[in-house]
């Protein structure tokens, strides 16, 4: 009797690069499952109060090949086990963009495979469809998904992997900014969304009342918020005859806590009156967030409550997909994939641009 050969198809392995800010990642994606995903942050900046770009493509420079080898190890695949290679092609710091595109295309042409462009804030998007075998439950199309992070403050209505539409945005800052530079006013480390969440726990939400924006339709602005910030600070200085933060703090009982507090409830309630405005004219009642502000603790029980409330179906994506990061990026790439969407060799990265 012969023996029975049983032929394996080959693998789809998908390779995906992020560095379009300070965070050098690279993940794989194997049948559409997550192998690996691996984030090298950089400390760098912390002393600086913000990112330094020049900084920032010099680190990914050096961390982009041992992430690159260290995802394909934990993933149990080669570089000769690769389909195609997906890469953030933007937006973010064209510096660091440049790294990750080139150090992609040369592999790409090195190993002969395709090579698939991603938008990163739809990467953001399309994380909550990342199969990590946790079994989270994904979204189905149409939704809404609000995508707040340093850079962006969206409203998208999600018709498709690739039909997204912006019907609402920041006209000036965005909330992750308000967030770090407010942070920063108060004299707190870099980057100032999380300690403006870990302090805004011990403090009073309704200490200080500061200015909401009134702007029509879907549309965000919170420039207005941080003057409002600024300007209460300057006052209570002012009134305490006191010349820094630090002097204030001692005067003023639990400064830090409820303007933190203050700060994020503030935040928090501009951005769900409007995706509530966007989810009640439109007809939808599949509410997703993401970007890096989707972490913070506030803004995440404001989804649930909301969603009790209106009848939502709510979708908060597990902290490891909230910052910057490549799993987001592979899944997005998954997609193209299957679609035979690939990018020529001499696409260039952009710095900015919409969904």
């Amino acid at each position: 009797m012969r023996p029975i050969l049983k032929i394996m198809e080959k693998r789809t392995v998908i390779l995906a690069i992020e560095s379009s800010c300070d965070d050098t990642s690279s993940a794989v994606i194997v049948d559409g499952v997550l192998r690996s995903n691996v984030i090298a942050s950089q400390k760098v900046h912390e002393e600086y109060g913000g990112v330094v770009p020049e900084l920032a493509s010099r680190a990914h420079q050096q961390n982009i090949l041992p992430v690159v080898d260290t995802a394909l190890k934990r993933a149990g695949v080669t570089k000769n086990d690769i389909s195609a290679i997906a890469f953030t092609r933007g937006p973010g710091l064209l510096g660091s963009l440049l790294v990750g595109t080139s150090f992609a295309k040369g592999l790409a042409l090195a190993l002969n495979v395709p090579l698939i462009d991603v938008n990163h804030l739809q990467g953001h998007v399309l994380a909550h469809f990342v199969e990590d075998g946790t079994g989270l439950e994904h979204p189905t199309f149409p939704f809404l998904c609000l995508l707040v992070s340093g850079g962006n403050s969206q409203i998208v209505l999600v018709r498709a992997y690739n039909d997204m539409q912006i019907i609402g945005q920041t006209i000036d800052d965005a909330a992750g900014e308000a967030f770090d530079k407010c942070a920063k006013v108060l004299g707190l480390p870099y980057p100032g969304g999380p300690w403006i969440d870990k302090l805004a726990k011990l403090g009073d939400p309704a200490k200080y009342p500061f200015a909401k924006p009134n702007i029509p339709g879907y549309d965000y602005s919170f420039s207005g918020l941080k003057t409002s910030f600024l300007y209460t600070l300057r006052d209570m200085l002012k009134a305490q005859g006191v010349e820094t933060i630090d002097d204030l703090a001692q005067n003023v009982p639990n400064l830090r806590e409820d303007m933190c507090a203050s700060l994020q409830a503030t935040v928090v309630d501009i951005l769900m009156r409007k995706l509530k405005k966007a989810a009640a004219d439109l007809h939808i009642n599949q509410v997703a967030v993401a970007g890096g502000v989707s972490a913070n603790s506030a803004l995440r029980q404001a989804f649930i409550d909301y969603g009790r409330k209106y009848r939502w179906k709510v979708f908060i994506p597990p902290f490891s997909f909230t910052t910057d990061n490549a799993a987001m990026v592979c899944q997005a790439g998954y997609f193209k994939y299957l679609d035979n969407d690939f990018c020529a060799i001499d696409e260039v990265p952009f710095a900015k641009t919409t969904i």
